[in-house]
């Protein structure tokens, strides 16, 4: 990762509002936040919340346990609901490219199909993919008044070869891309594509995120290079394991800040309890994160989980 002279990027946090935000959590947005910090580069934070189903209160509670924990951004929060307009202008780009059909395909329907010849196990295997308009009218009037999603027909090289991408912690990392879904039949945009035109459009050139989202990365790469935009420089962390070695959850007992409070370990704790497992703190050291910035090497980020124990807190291990 860059260090040195300013750097006229971003990186970012893009928390979704569906729960409050456990140390799993707060550990990826602290070394984001360190990645960007020690790079000179901005901060930004996105909710990404375009499951209208969800609490939005609760991406209130999110911003505010960031803030507790010392993590600030720059500008101000883009909420994900509010950028329908770039988002639709990106699927329009695509389907002038002759790149966007419709699809009238179930879960059930697809996970019956044969697999694609060349796609992975649960790939889209192409059902709707060469209909005639007859064909697609008529699947449209079967499944009324439900709308067909629209999917990306993606080119058939990179289907068979896969995307590739260097990863700053996994190295270099390879996957299939298949017909992926661009908008849900409740016009919903989908989560890939909103992620690539949400973080070109904020300036984002650096993602610091969990290592379970790598595998979603080679279909976001692919939309980059069909819509003409850089691929920013991505690096997924290691998650964070309960005691059981699943990944934390909250049946792991007080595991977001509220509960921790509760239990009397205040967010100062916290982030030494984060720092330590990143290797950036000695036994008994109380740093800030401001501190943490001016010891952070991104070369030594673990590449390995963490396992949480609960007598990690209020412990100096």
């Amino acid at each position: 990762m860059t260090s040195g002279g300013a750097v006229a990027g971003a990186g970012r946090y893009a928390p979704s509002p569906s729960g409050n935000l456990h140390l799993g959590n707060l550990r990826t947005a602290l070394v984001a936040w360190l990645c960007a910090r020690t790079s000179r580069r901005a901060f930004r934070v996105r909710v990404e919340d375009l499951d209208r189903a969800r609490d939005a209160g609760t991406a209130n509670q999110q911003l505010d346990d960031l803030s507790a924990i010392g993590i600030d951004w720059d500008g101000a929060v883009v909420y994900q609901t509010d950028r329908g307009a770039s988002h639709q202008a990106a699927i329009r780009r695509l389907d002038d490219a002759g790149l966007v059909y419709e699809c009238t395909c179930t879960r059930r329907e697809i996970l019956a199909a044969p697999s694609a010849p060349h796609g992975a196990p649960g790939a889209y295997p192409g059902t709707c993919r060469d209909r005639t308009d007859a064909e697609r009218r008529a699947a449209r009037d079967r499944i009324a008044p439900r709308l067909p999603a629209l999917r990306l027909r993606s080119p058939l090289a990179d289907l068979r070869d896969g995307v590739e991408f260097r990863d700053v912690v996994l190295g270099a990392q390879r996957g299939e891309v298949d017909d992926l879904v661009l908008q849900r039949g409740d016009g919903t945009v989908a989560y890939n594509l909103a992620v690539v035109v949400d973080d070109h459009g904020t300036g984002v050139d650096q993602v610091v995120r969990g290592d379970d989202l790598a595998p979603s990365t080679p279909r976001q790469v692919m939309l980059q290079r069909l819509l003409g935009l850089p691929t920013p420089e991505y690096a997924h962390v290691p998650l964070v394991l309960g005691p059981s070695g699943a990944r934390l959850a909250k049946r792991d007992g007080a595991v977001t800040l509220g509960e921790l409070a509760s239990a009397g370990v205040g967010p100062e704790e916290v982030v030494a309890v984060l720092a330590r497992s990143l290797g950036l703190a000695a036994s008994g050291e109380r740093p800030t994160a401001a501190a943490l910035a001016e010891r952070f090497d991104p070369s030594a980020l673990p590449s390995a989980p963490w396992t949480f124990s609960p007598d990690a807190l209020g412990s100096d291990a």
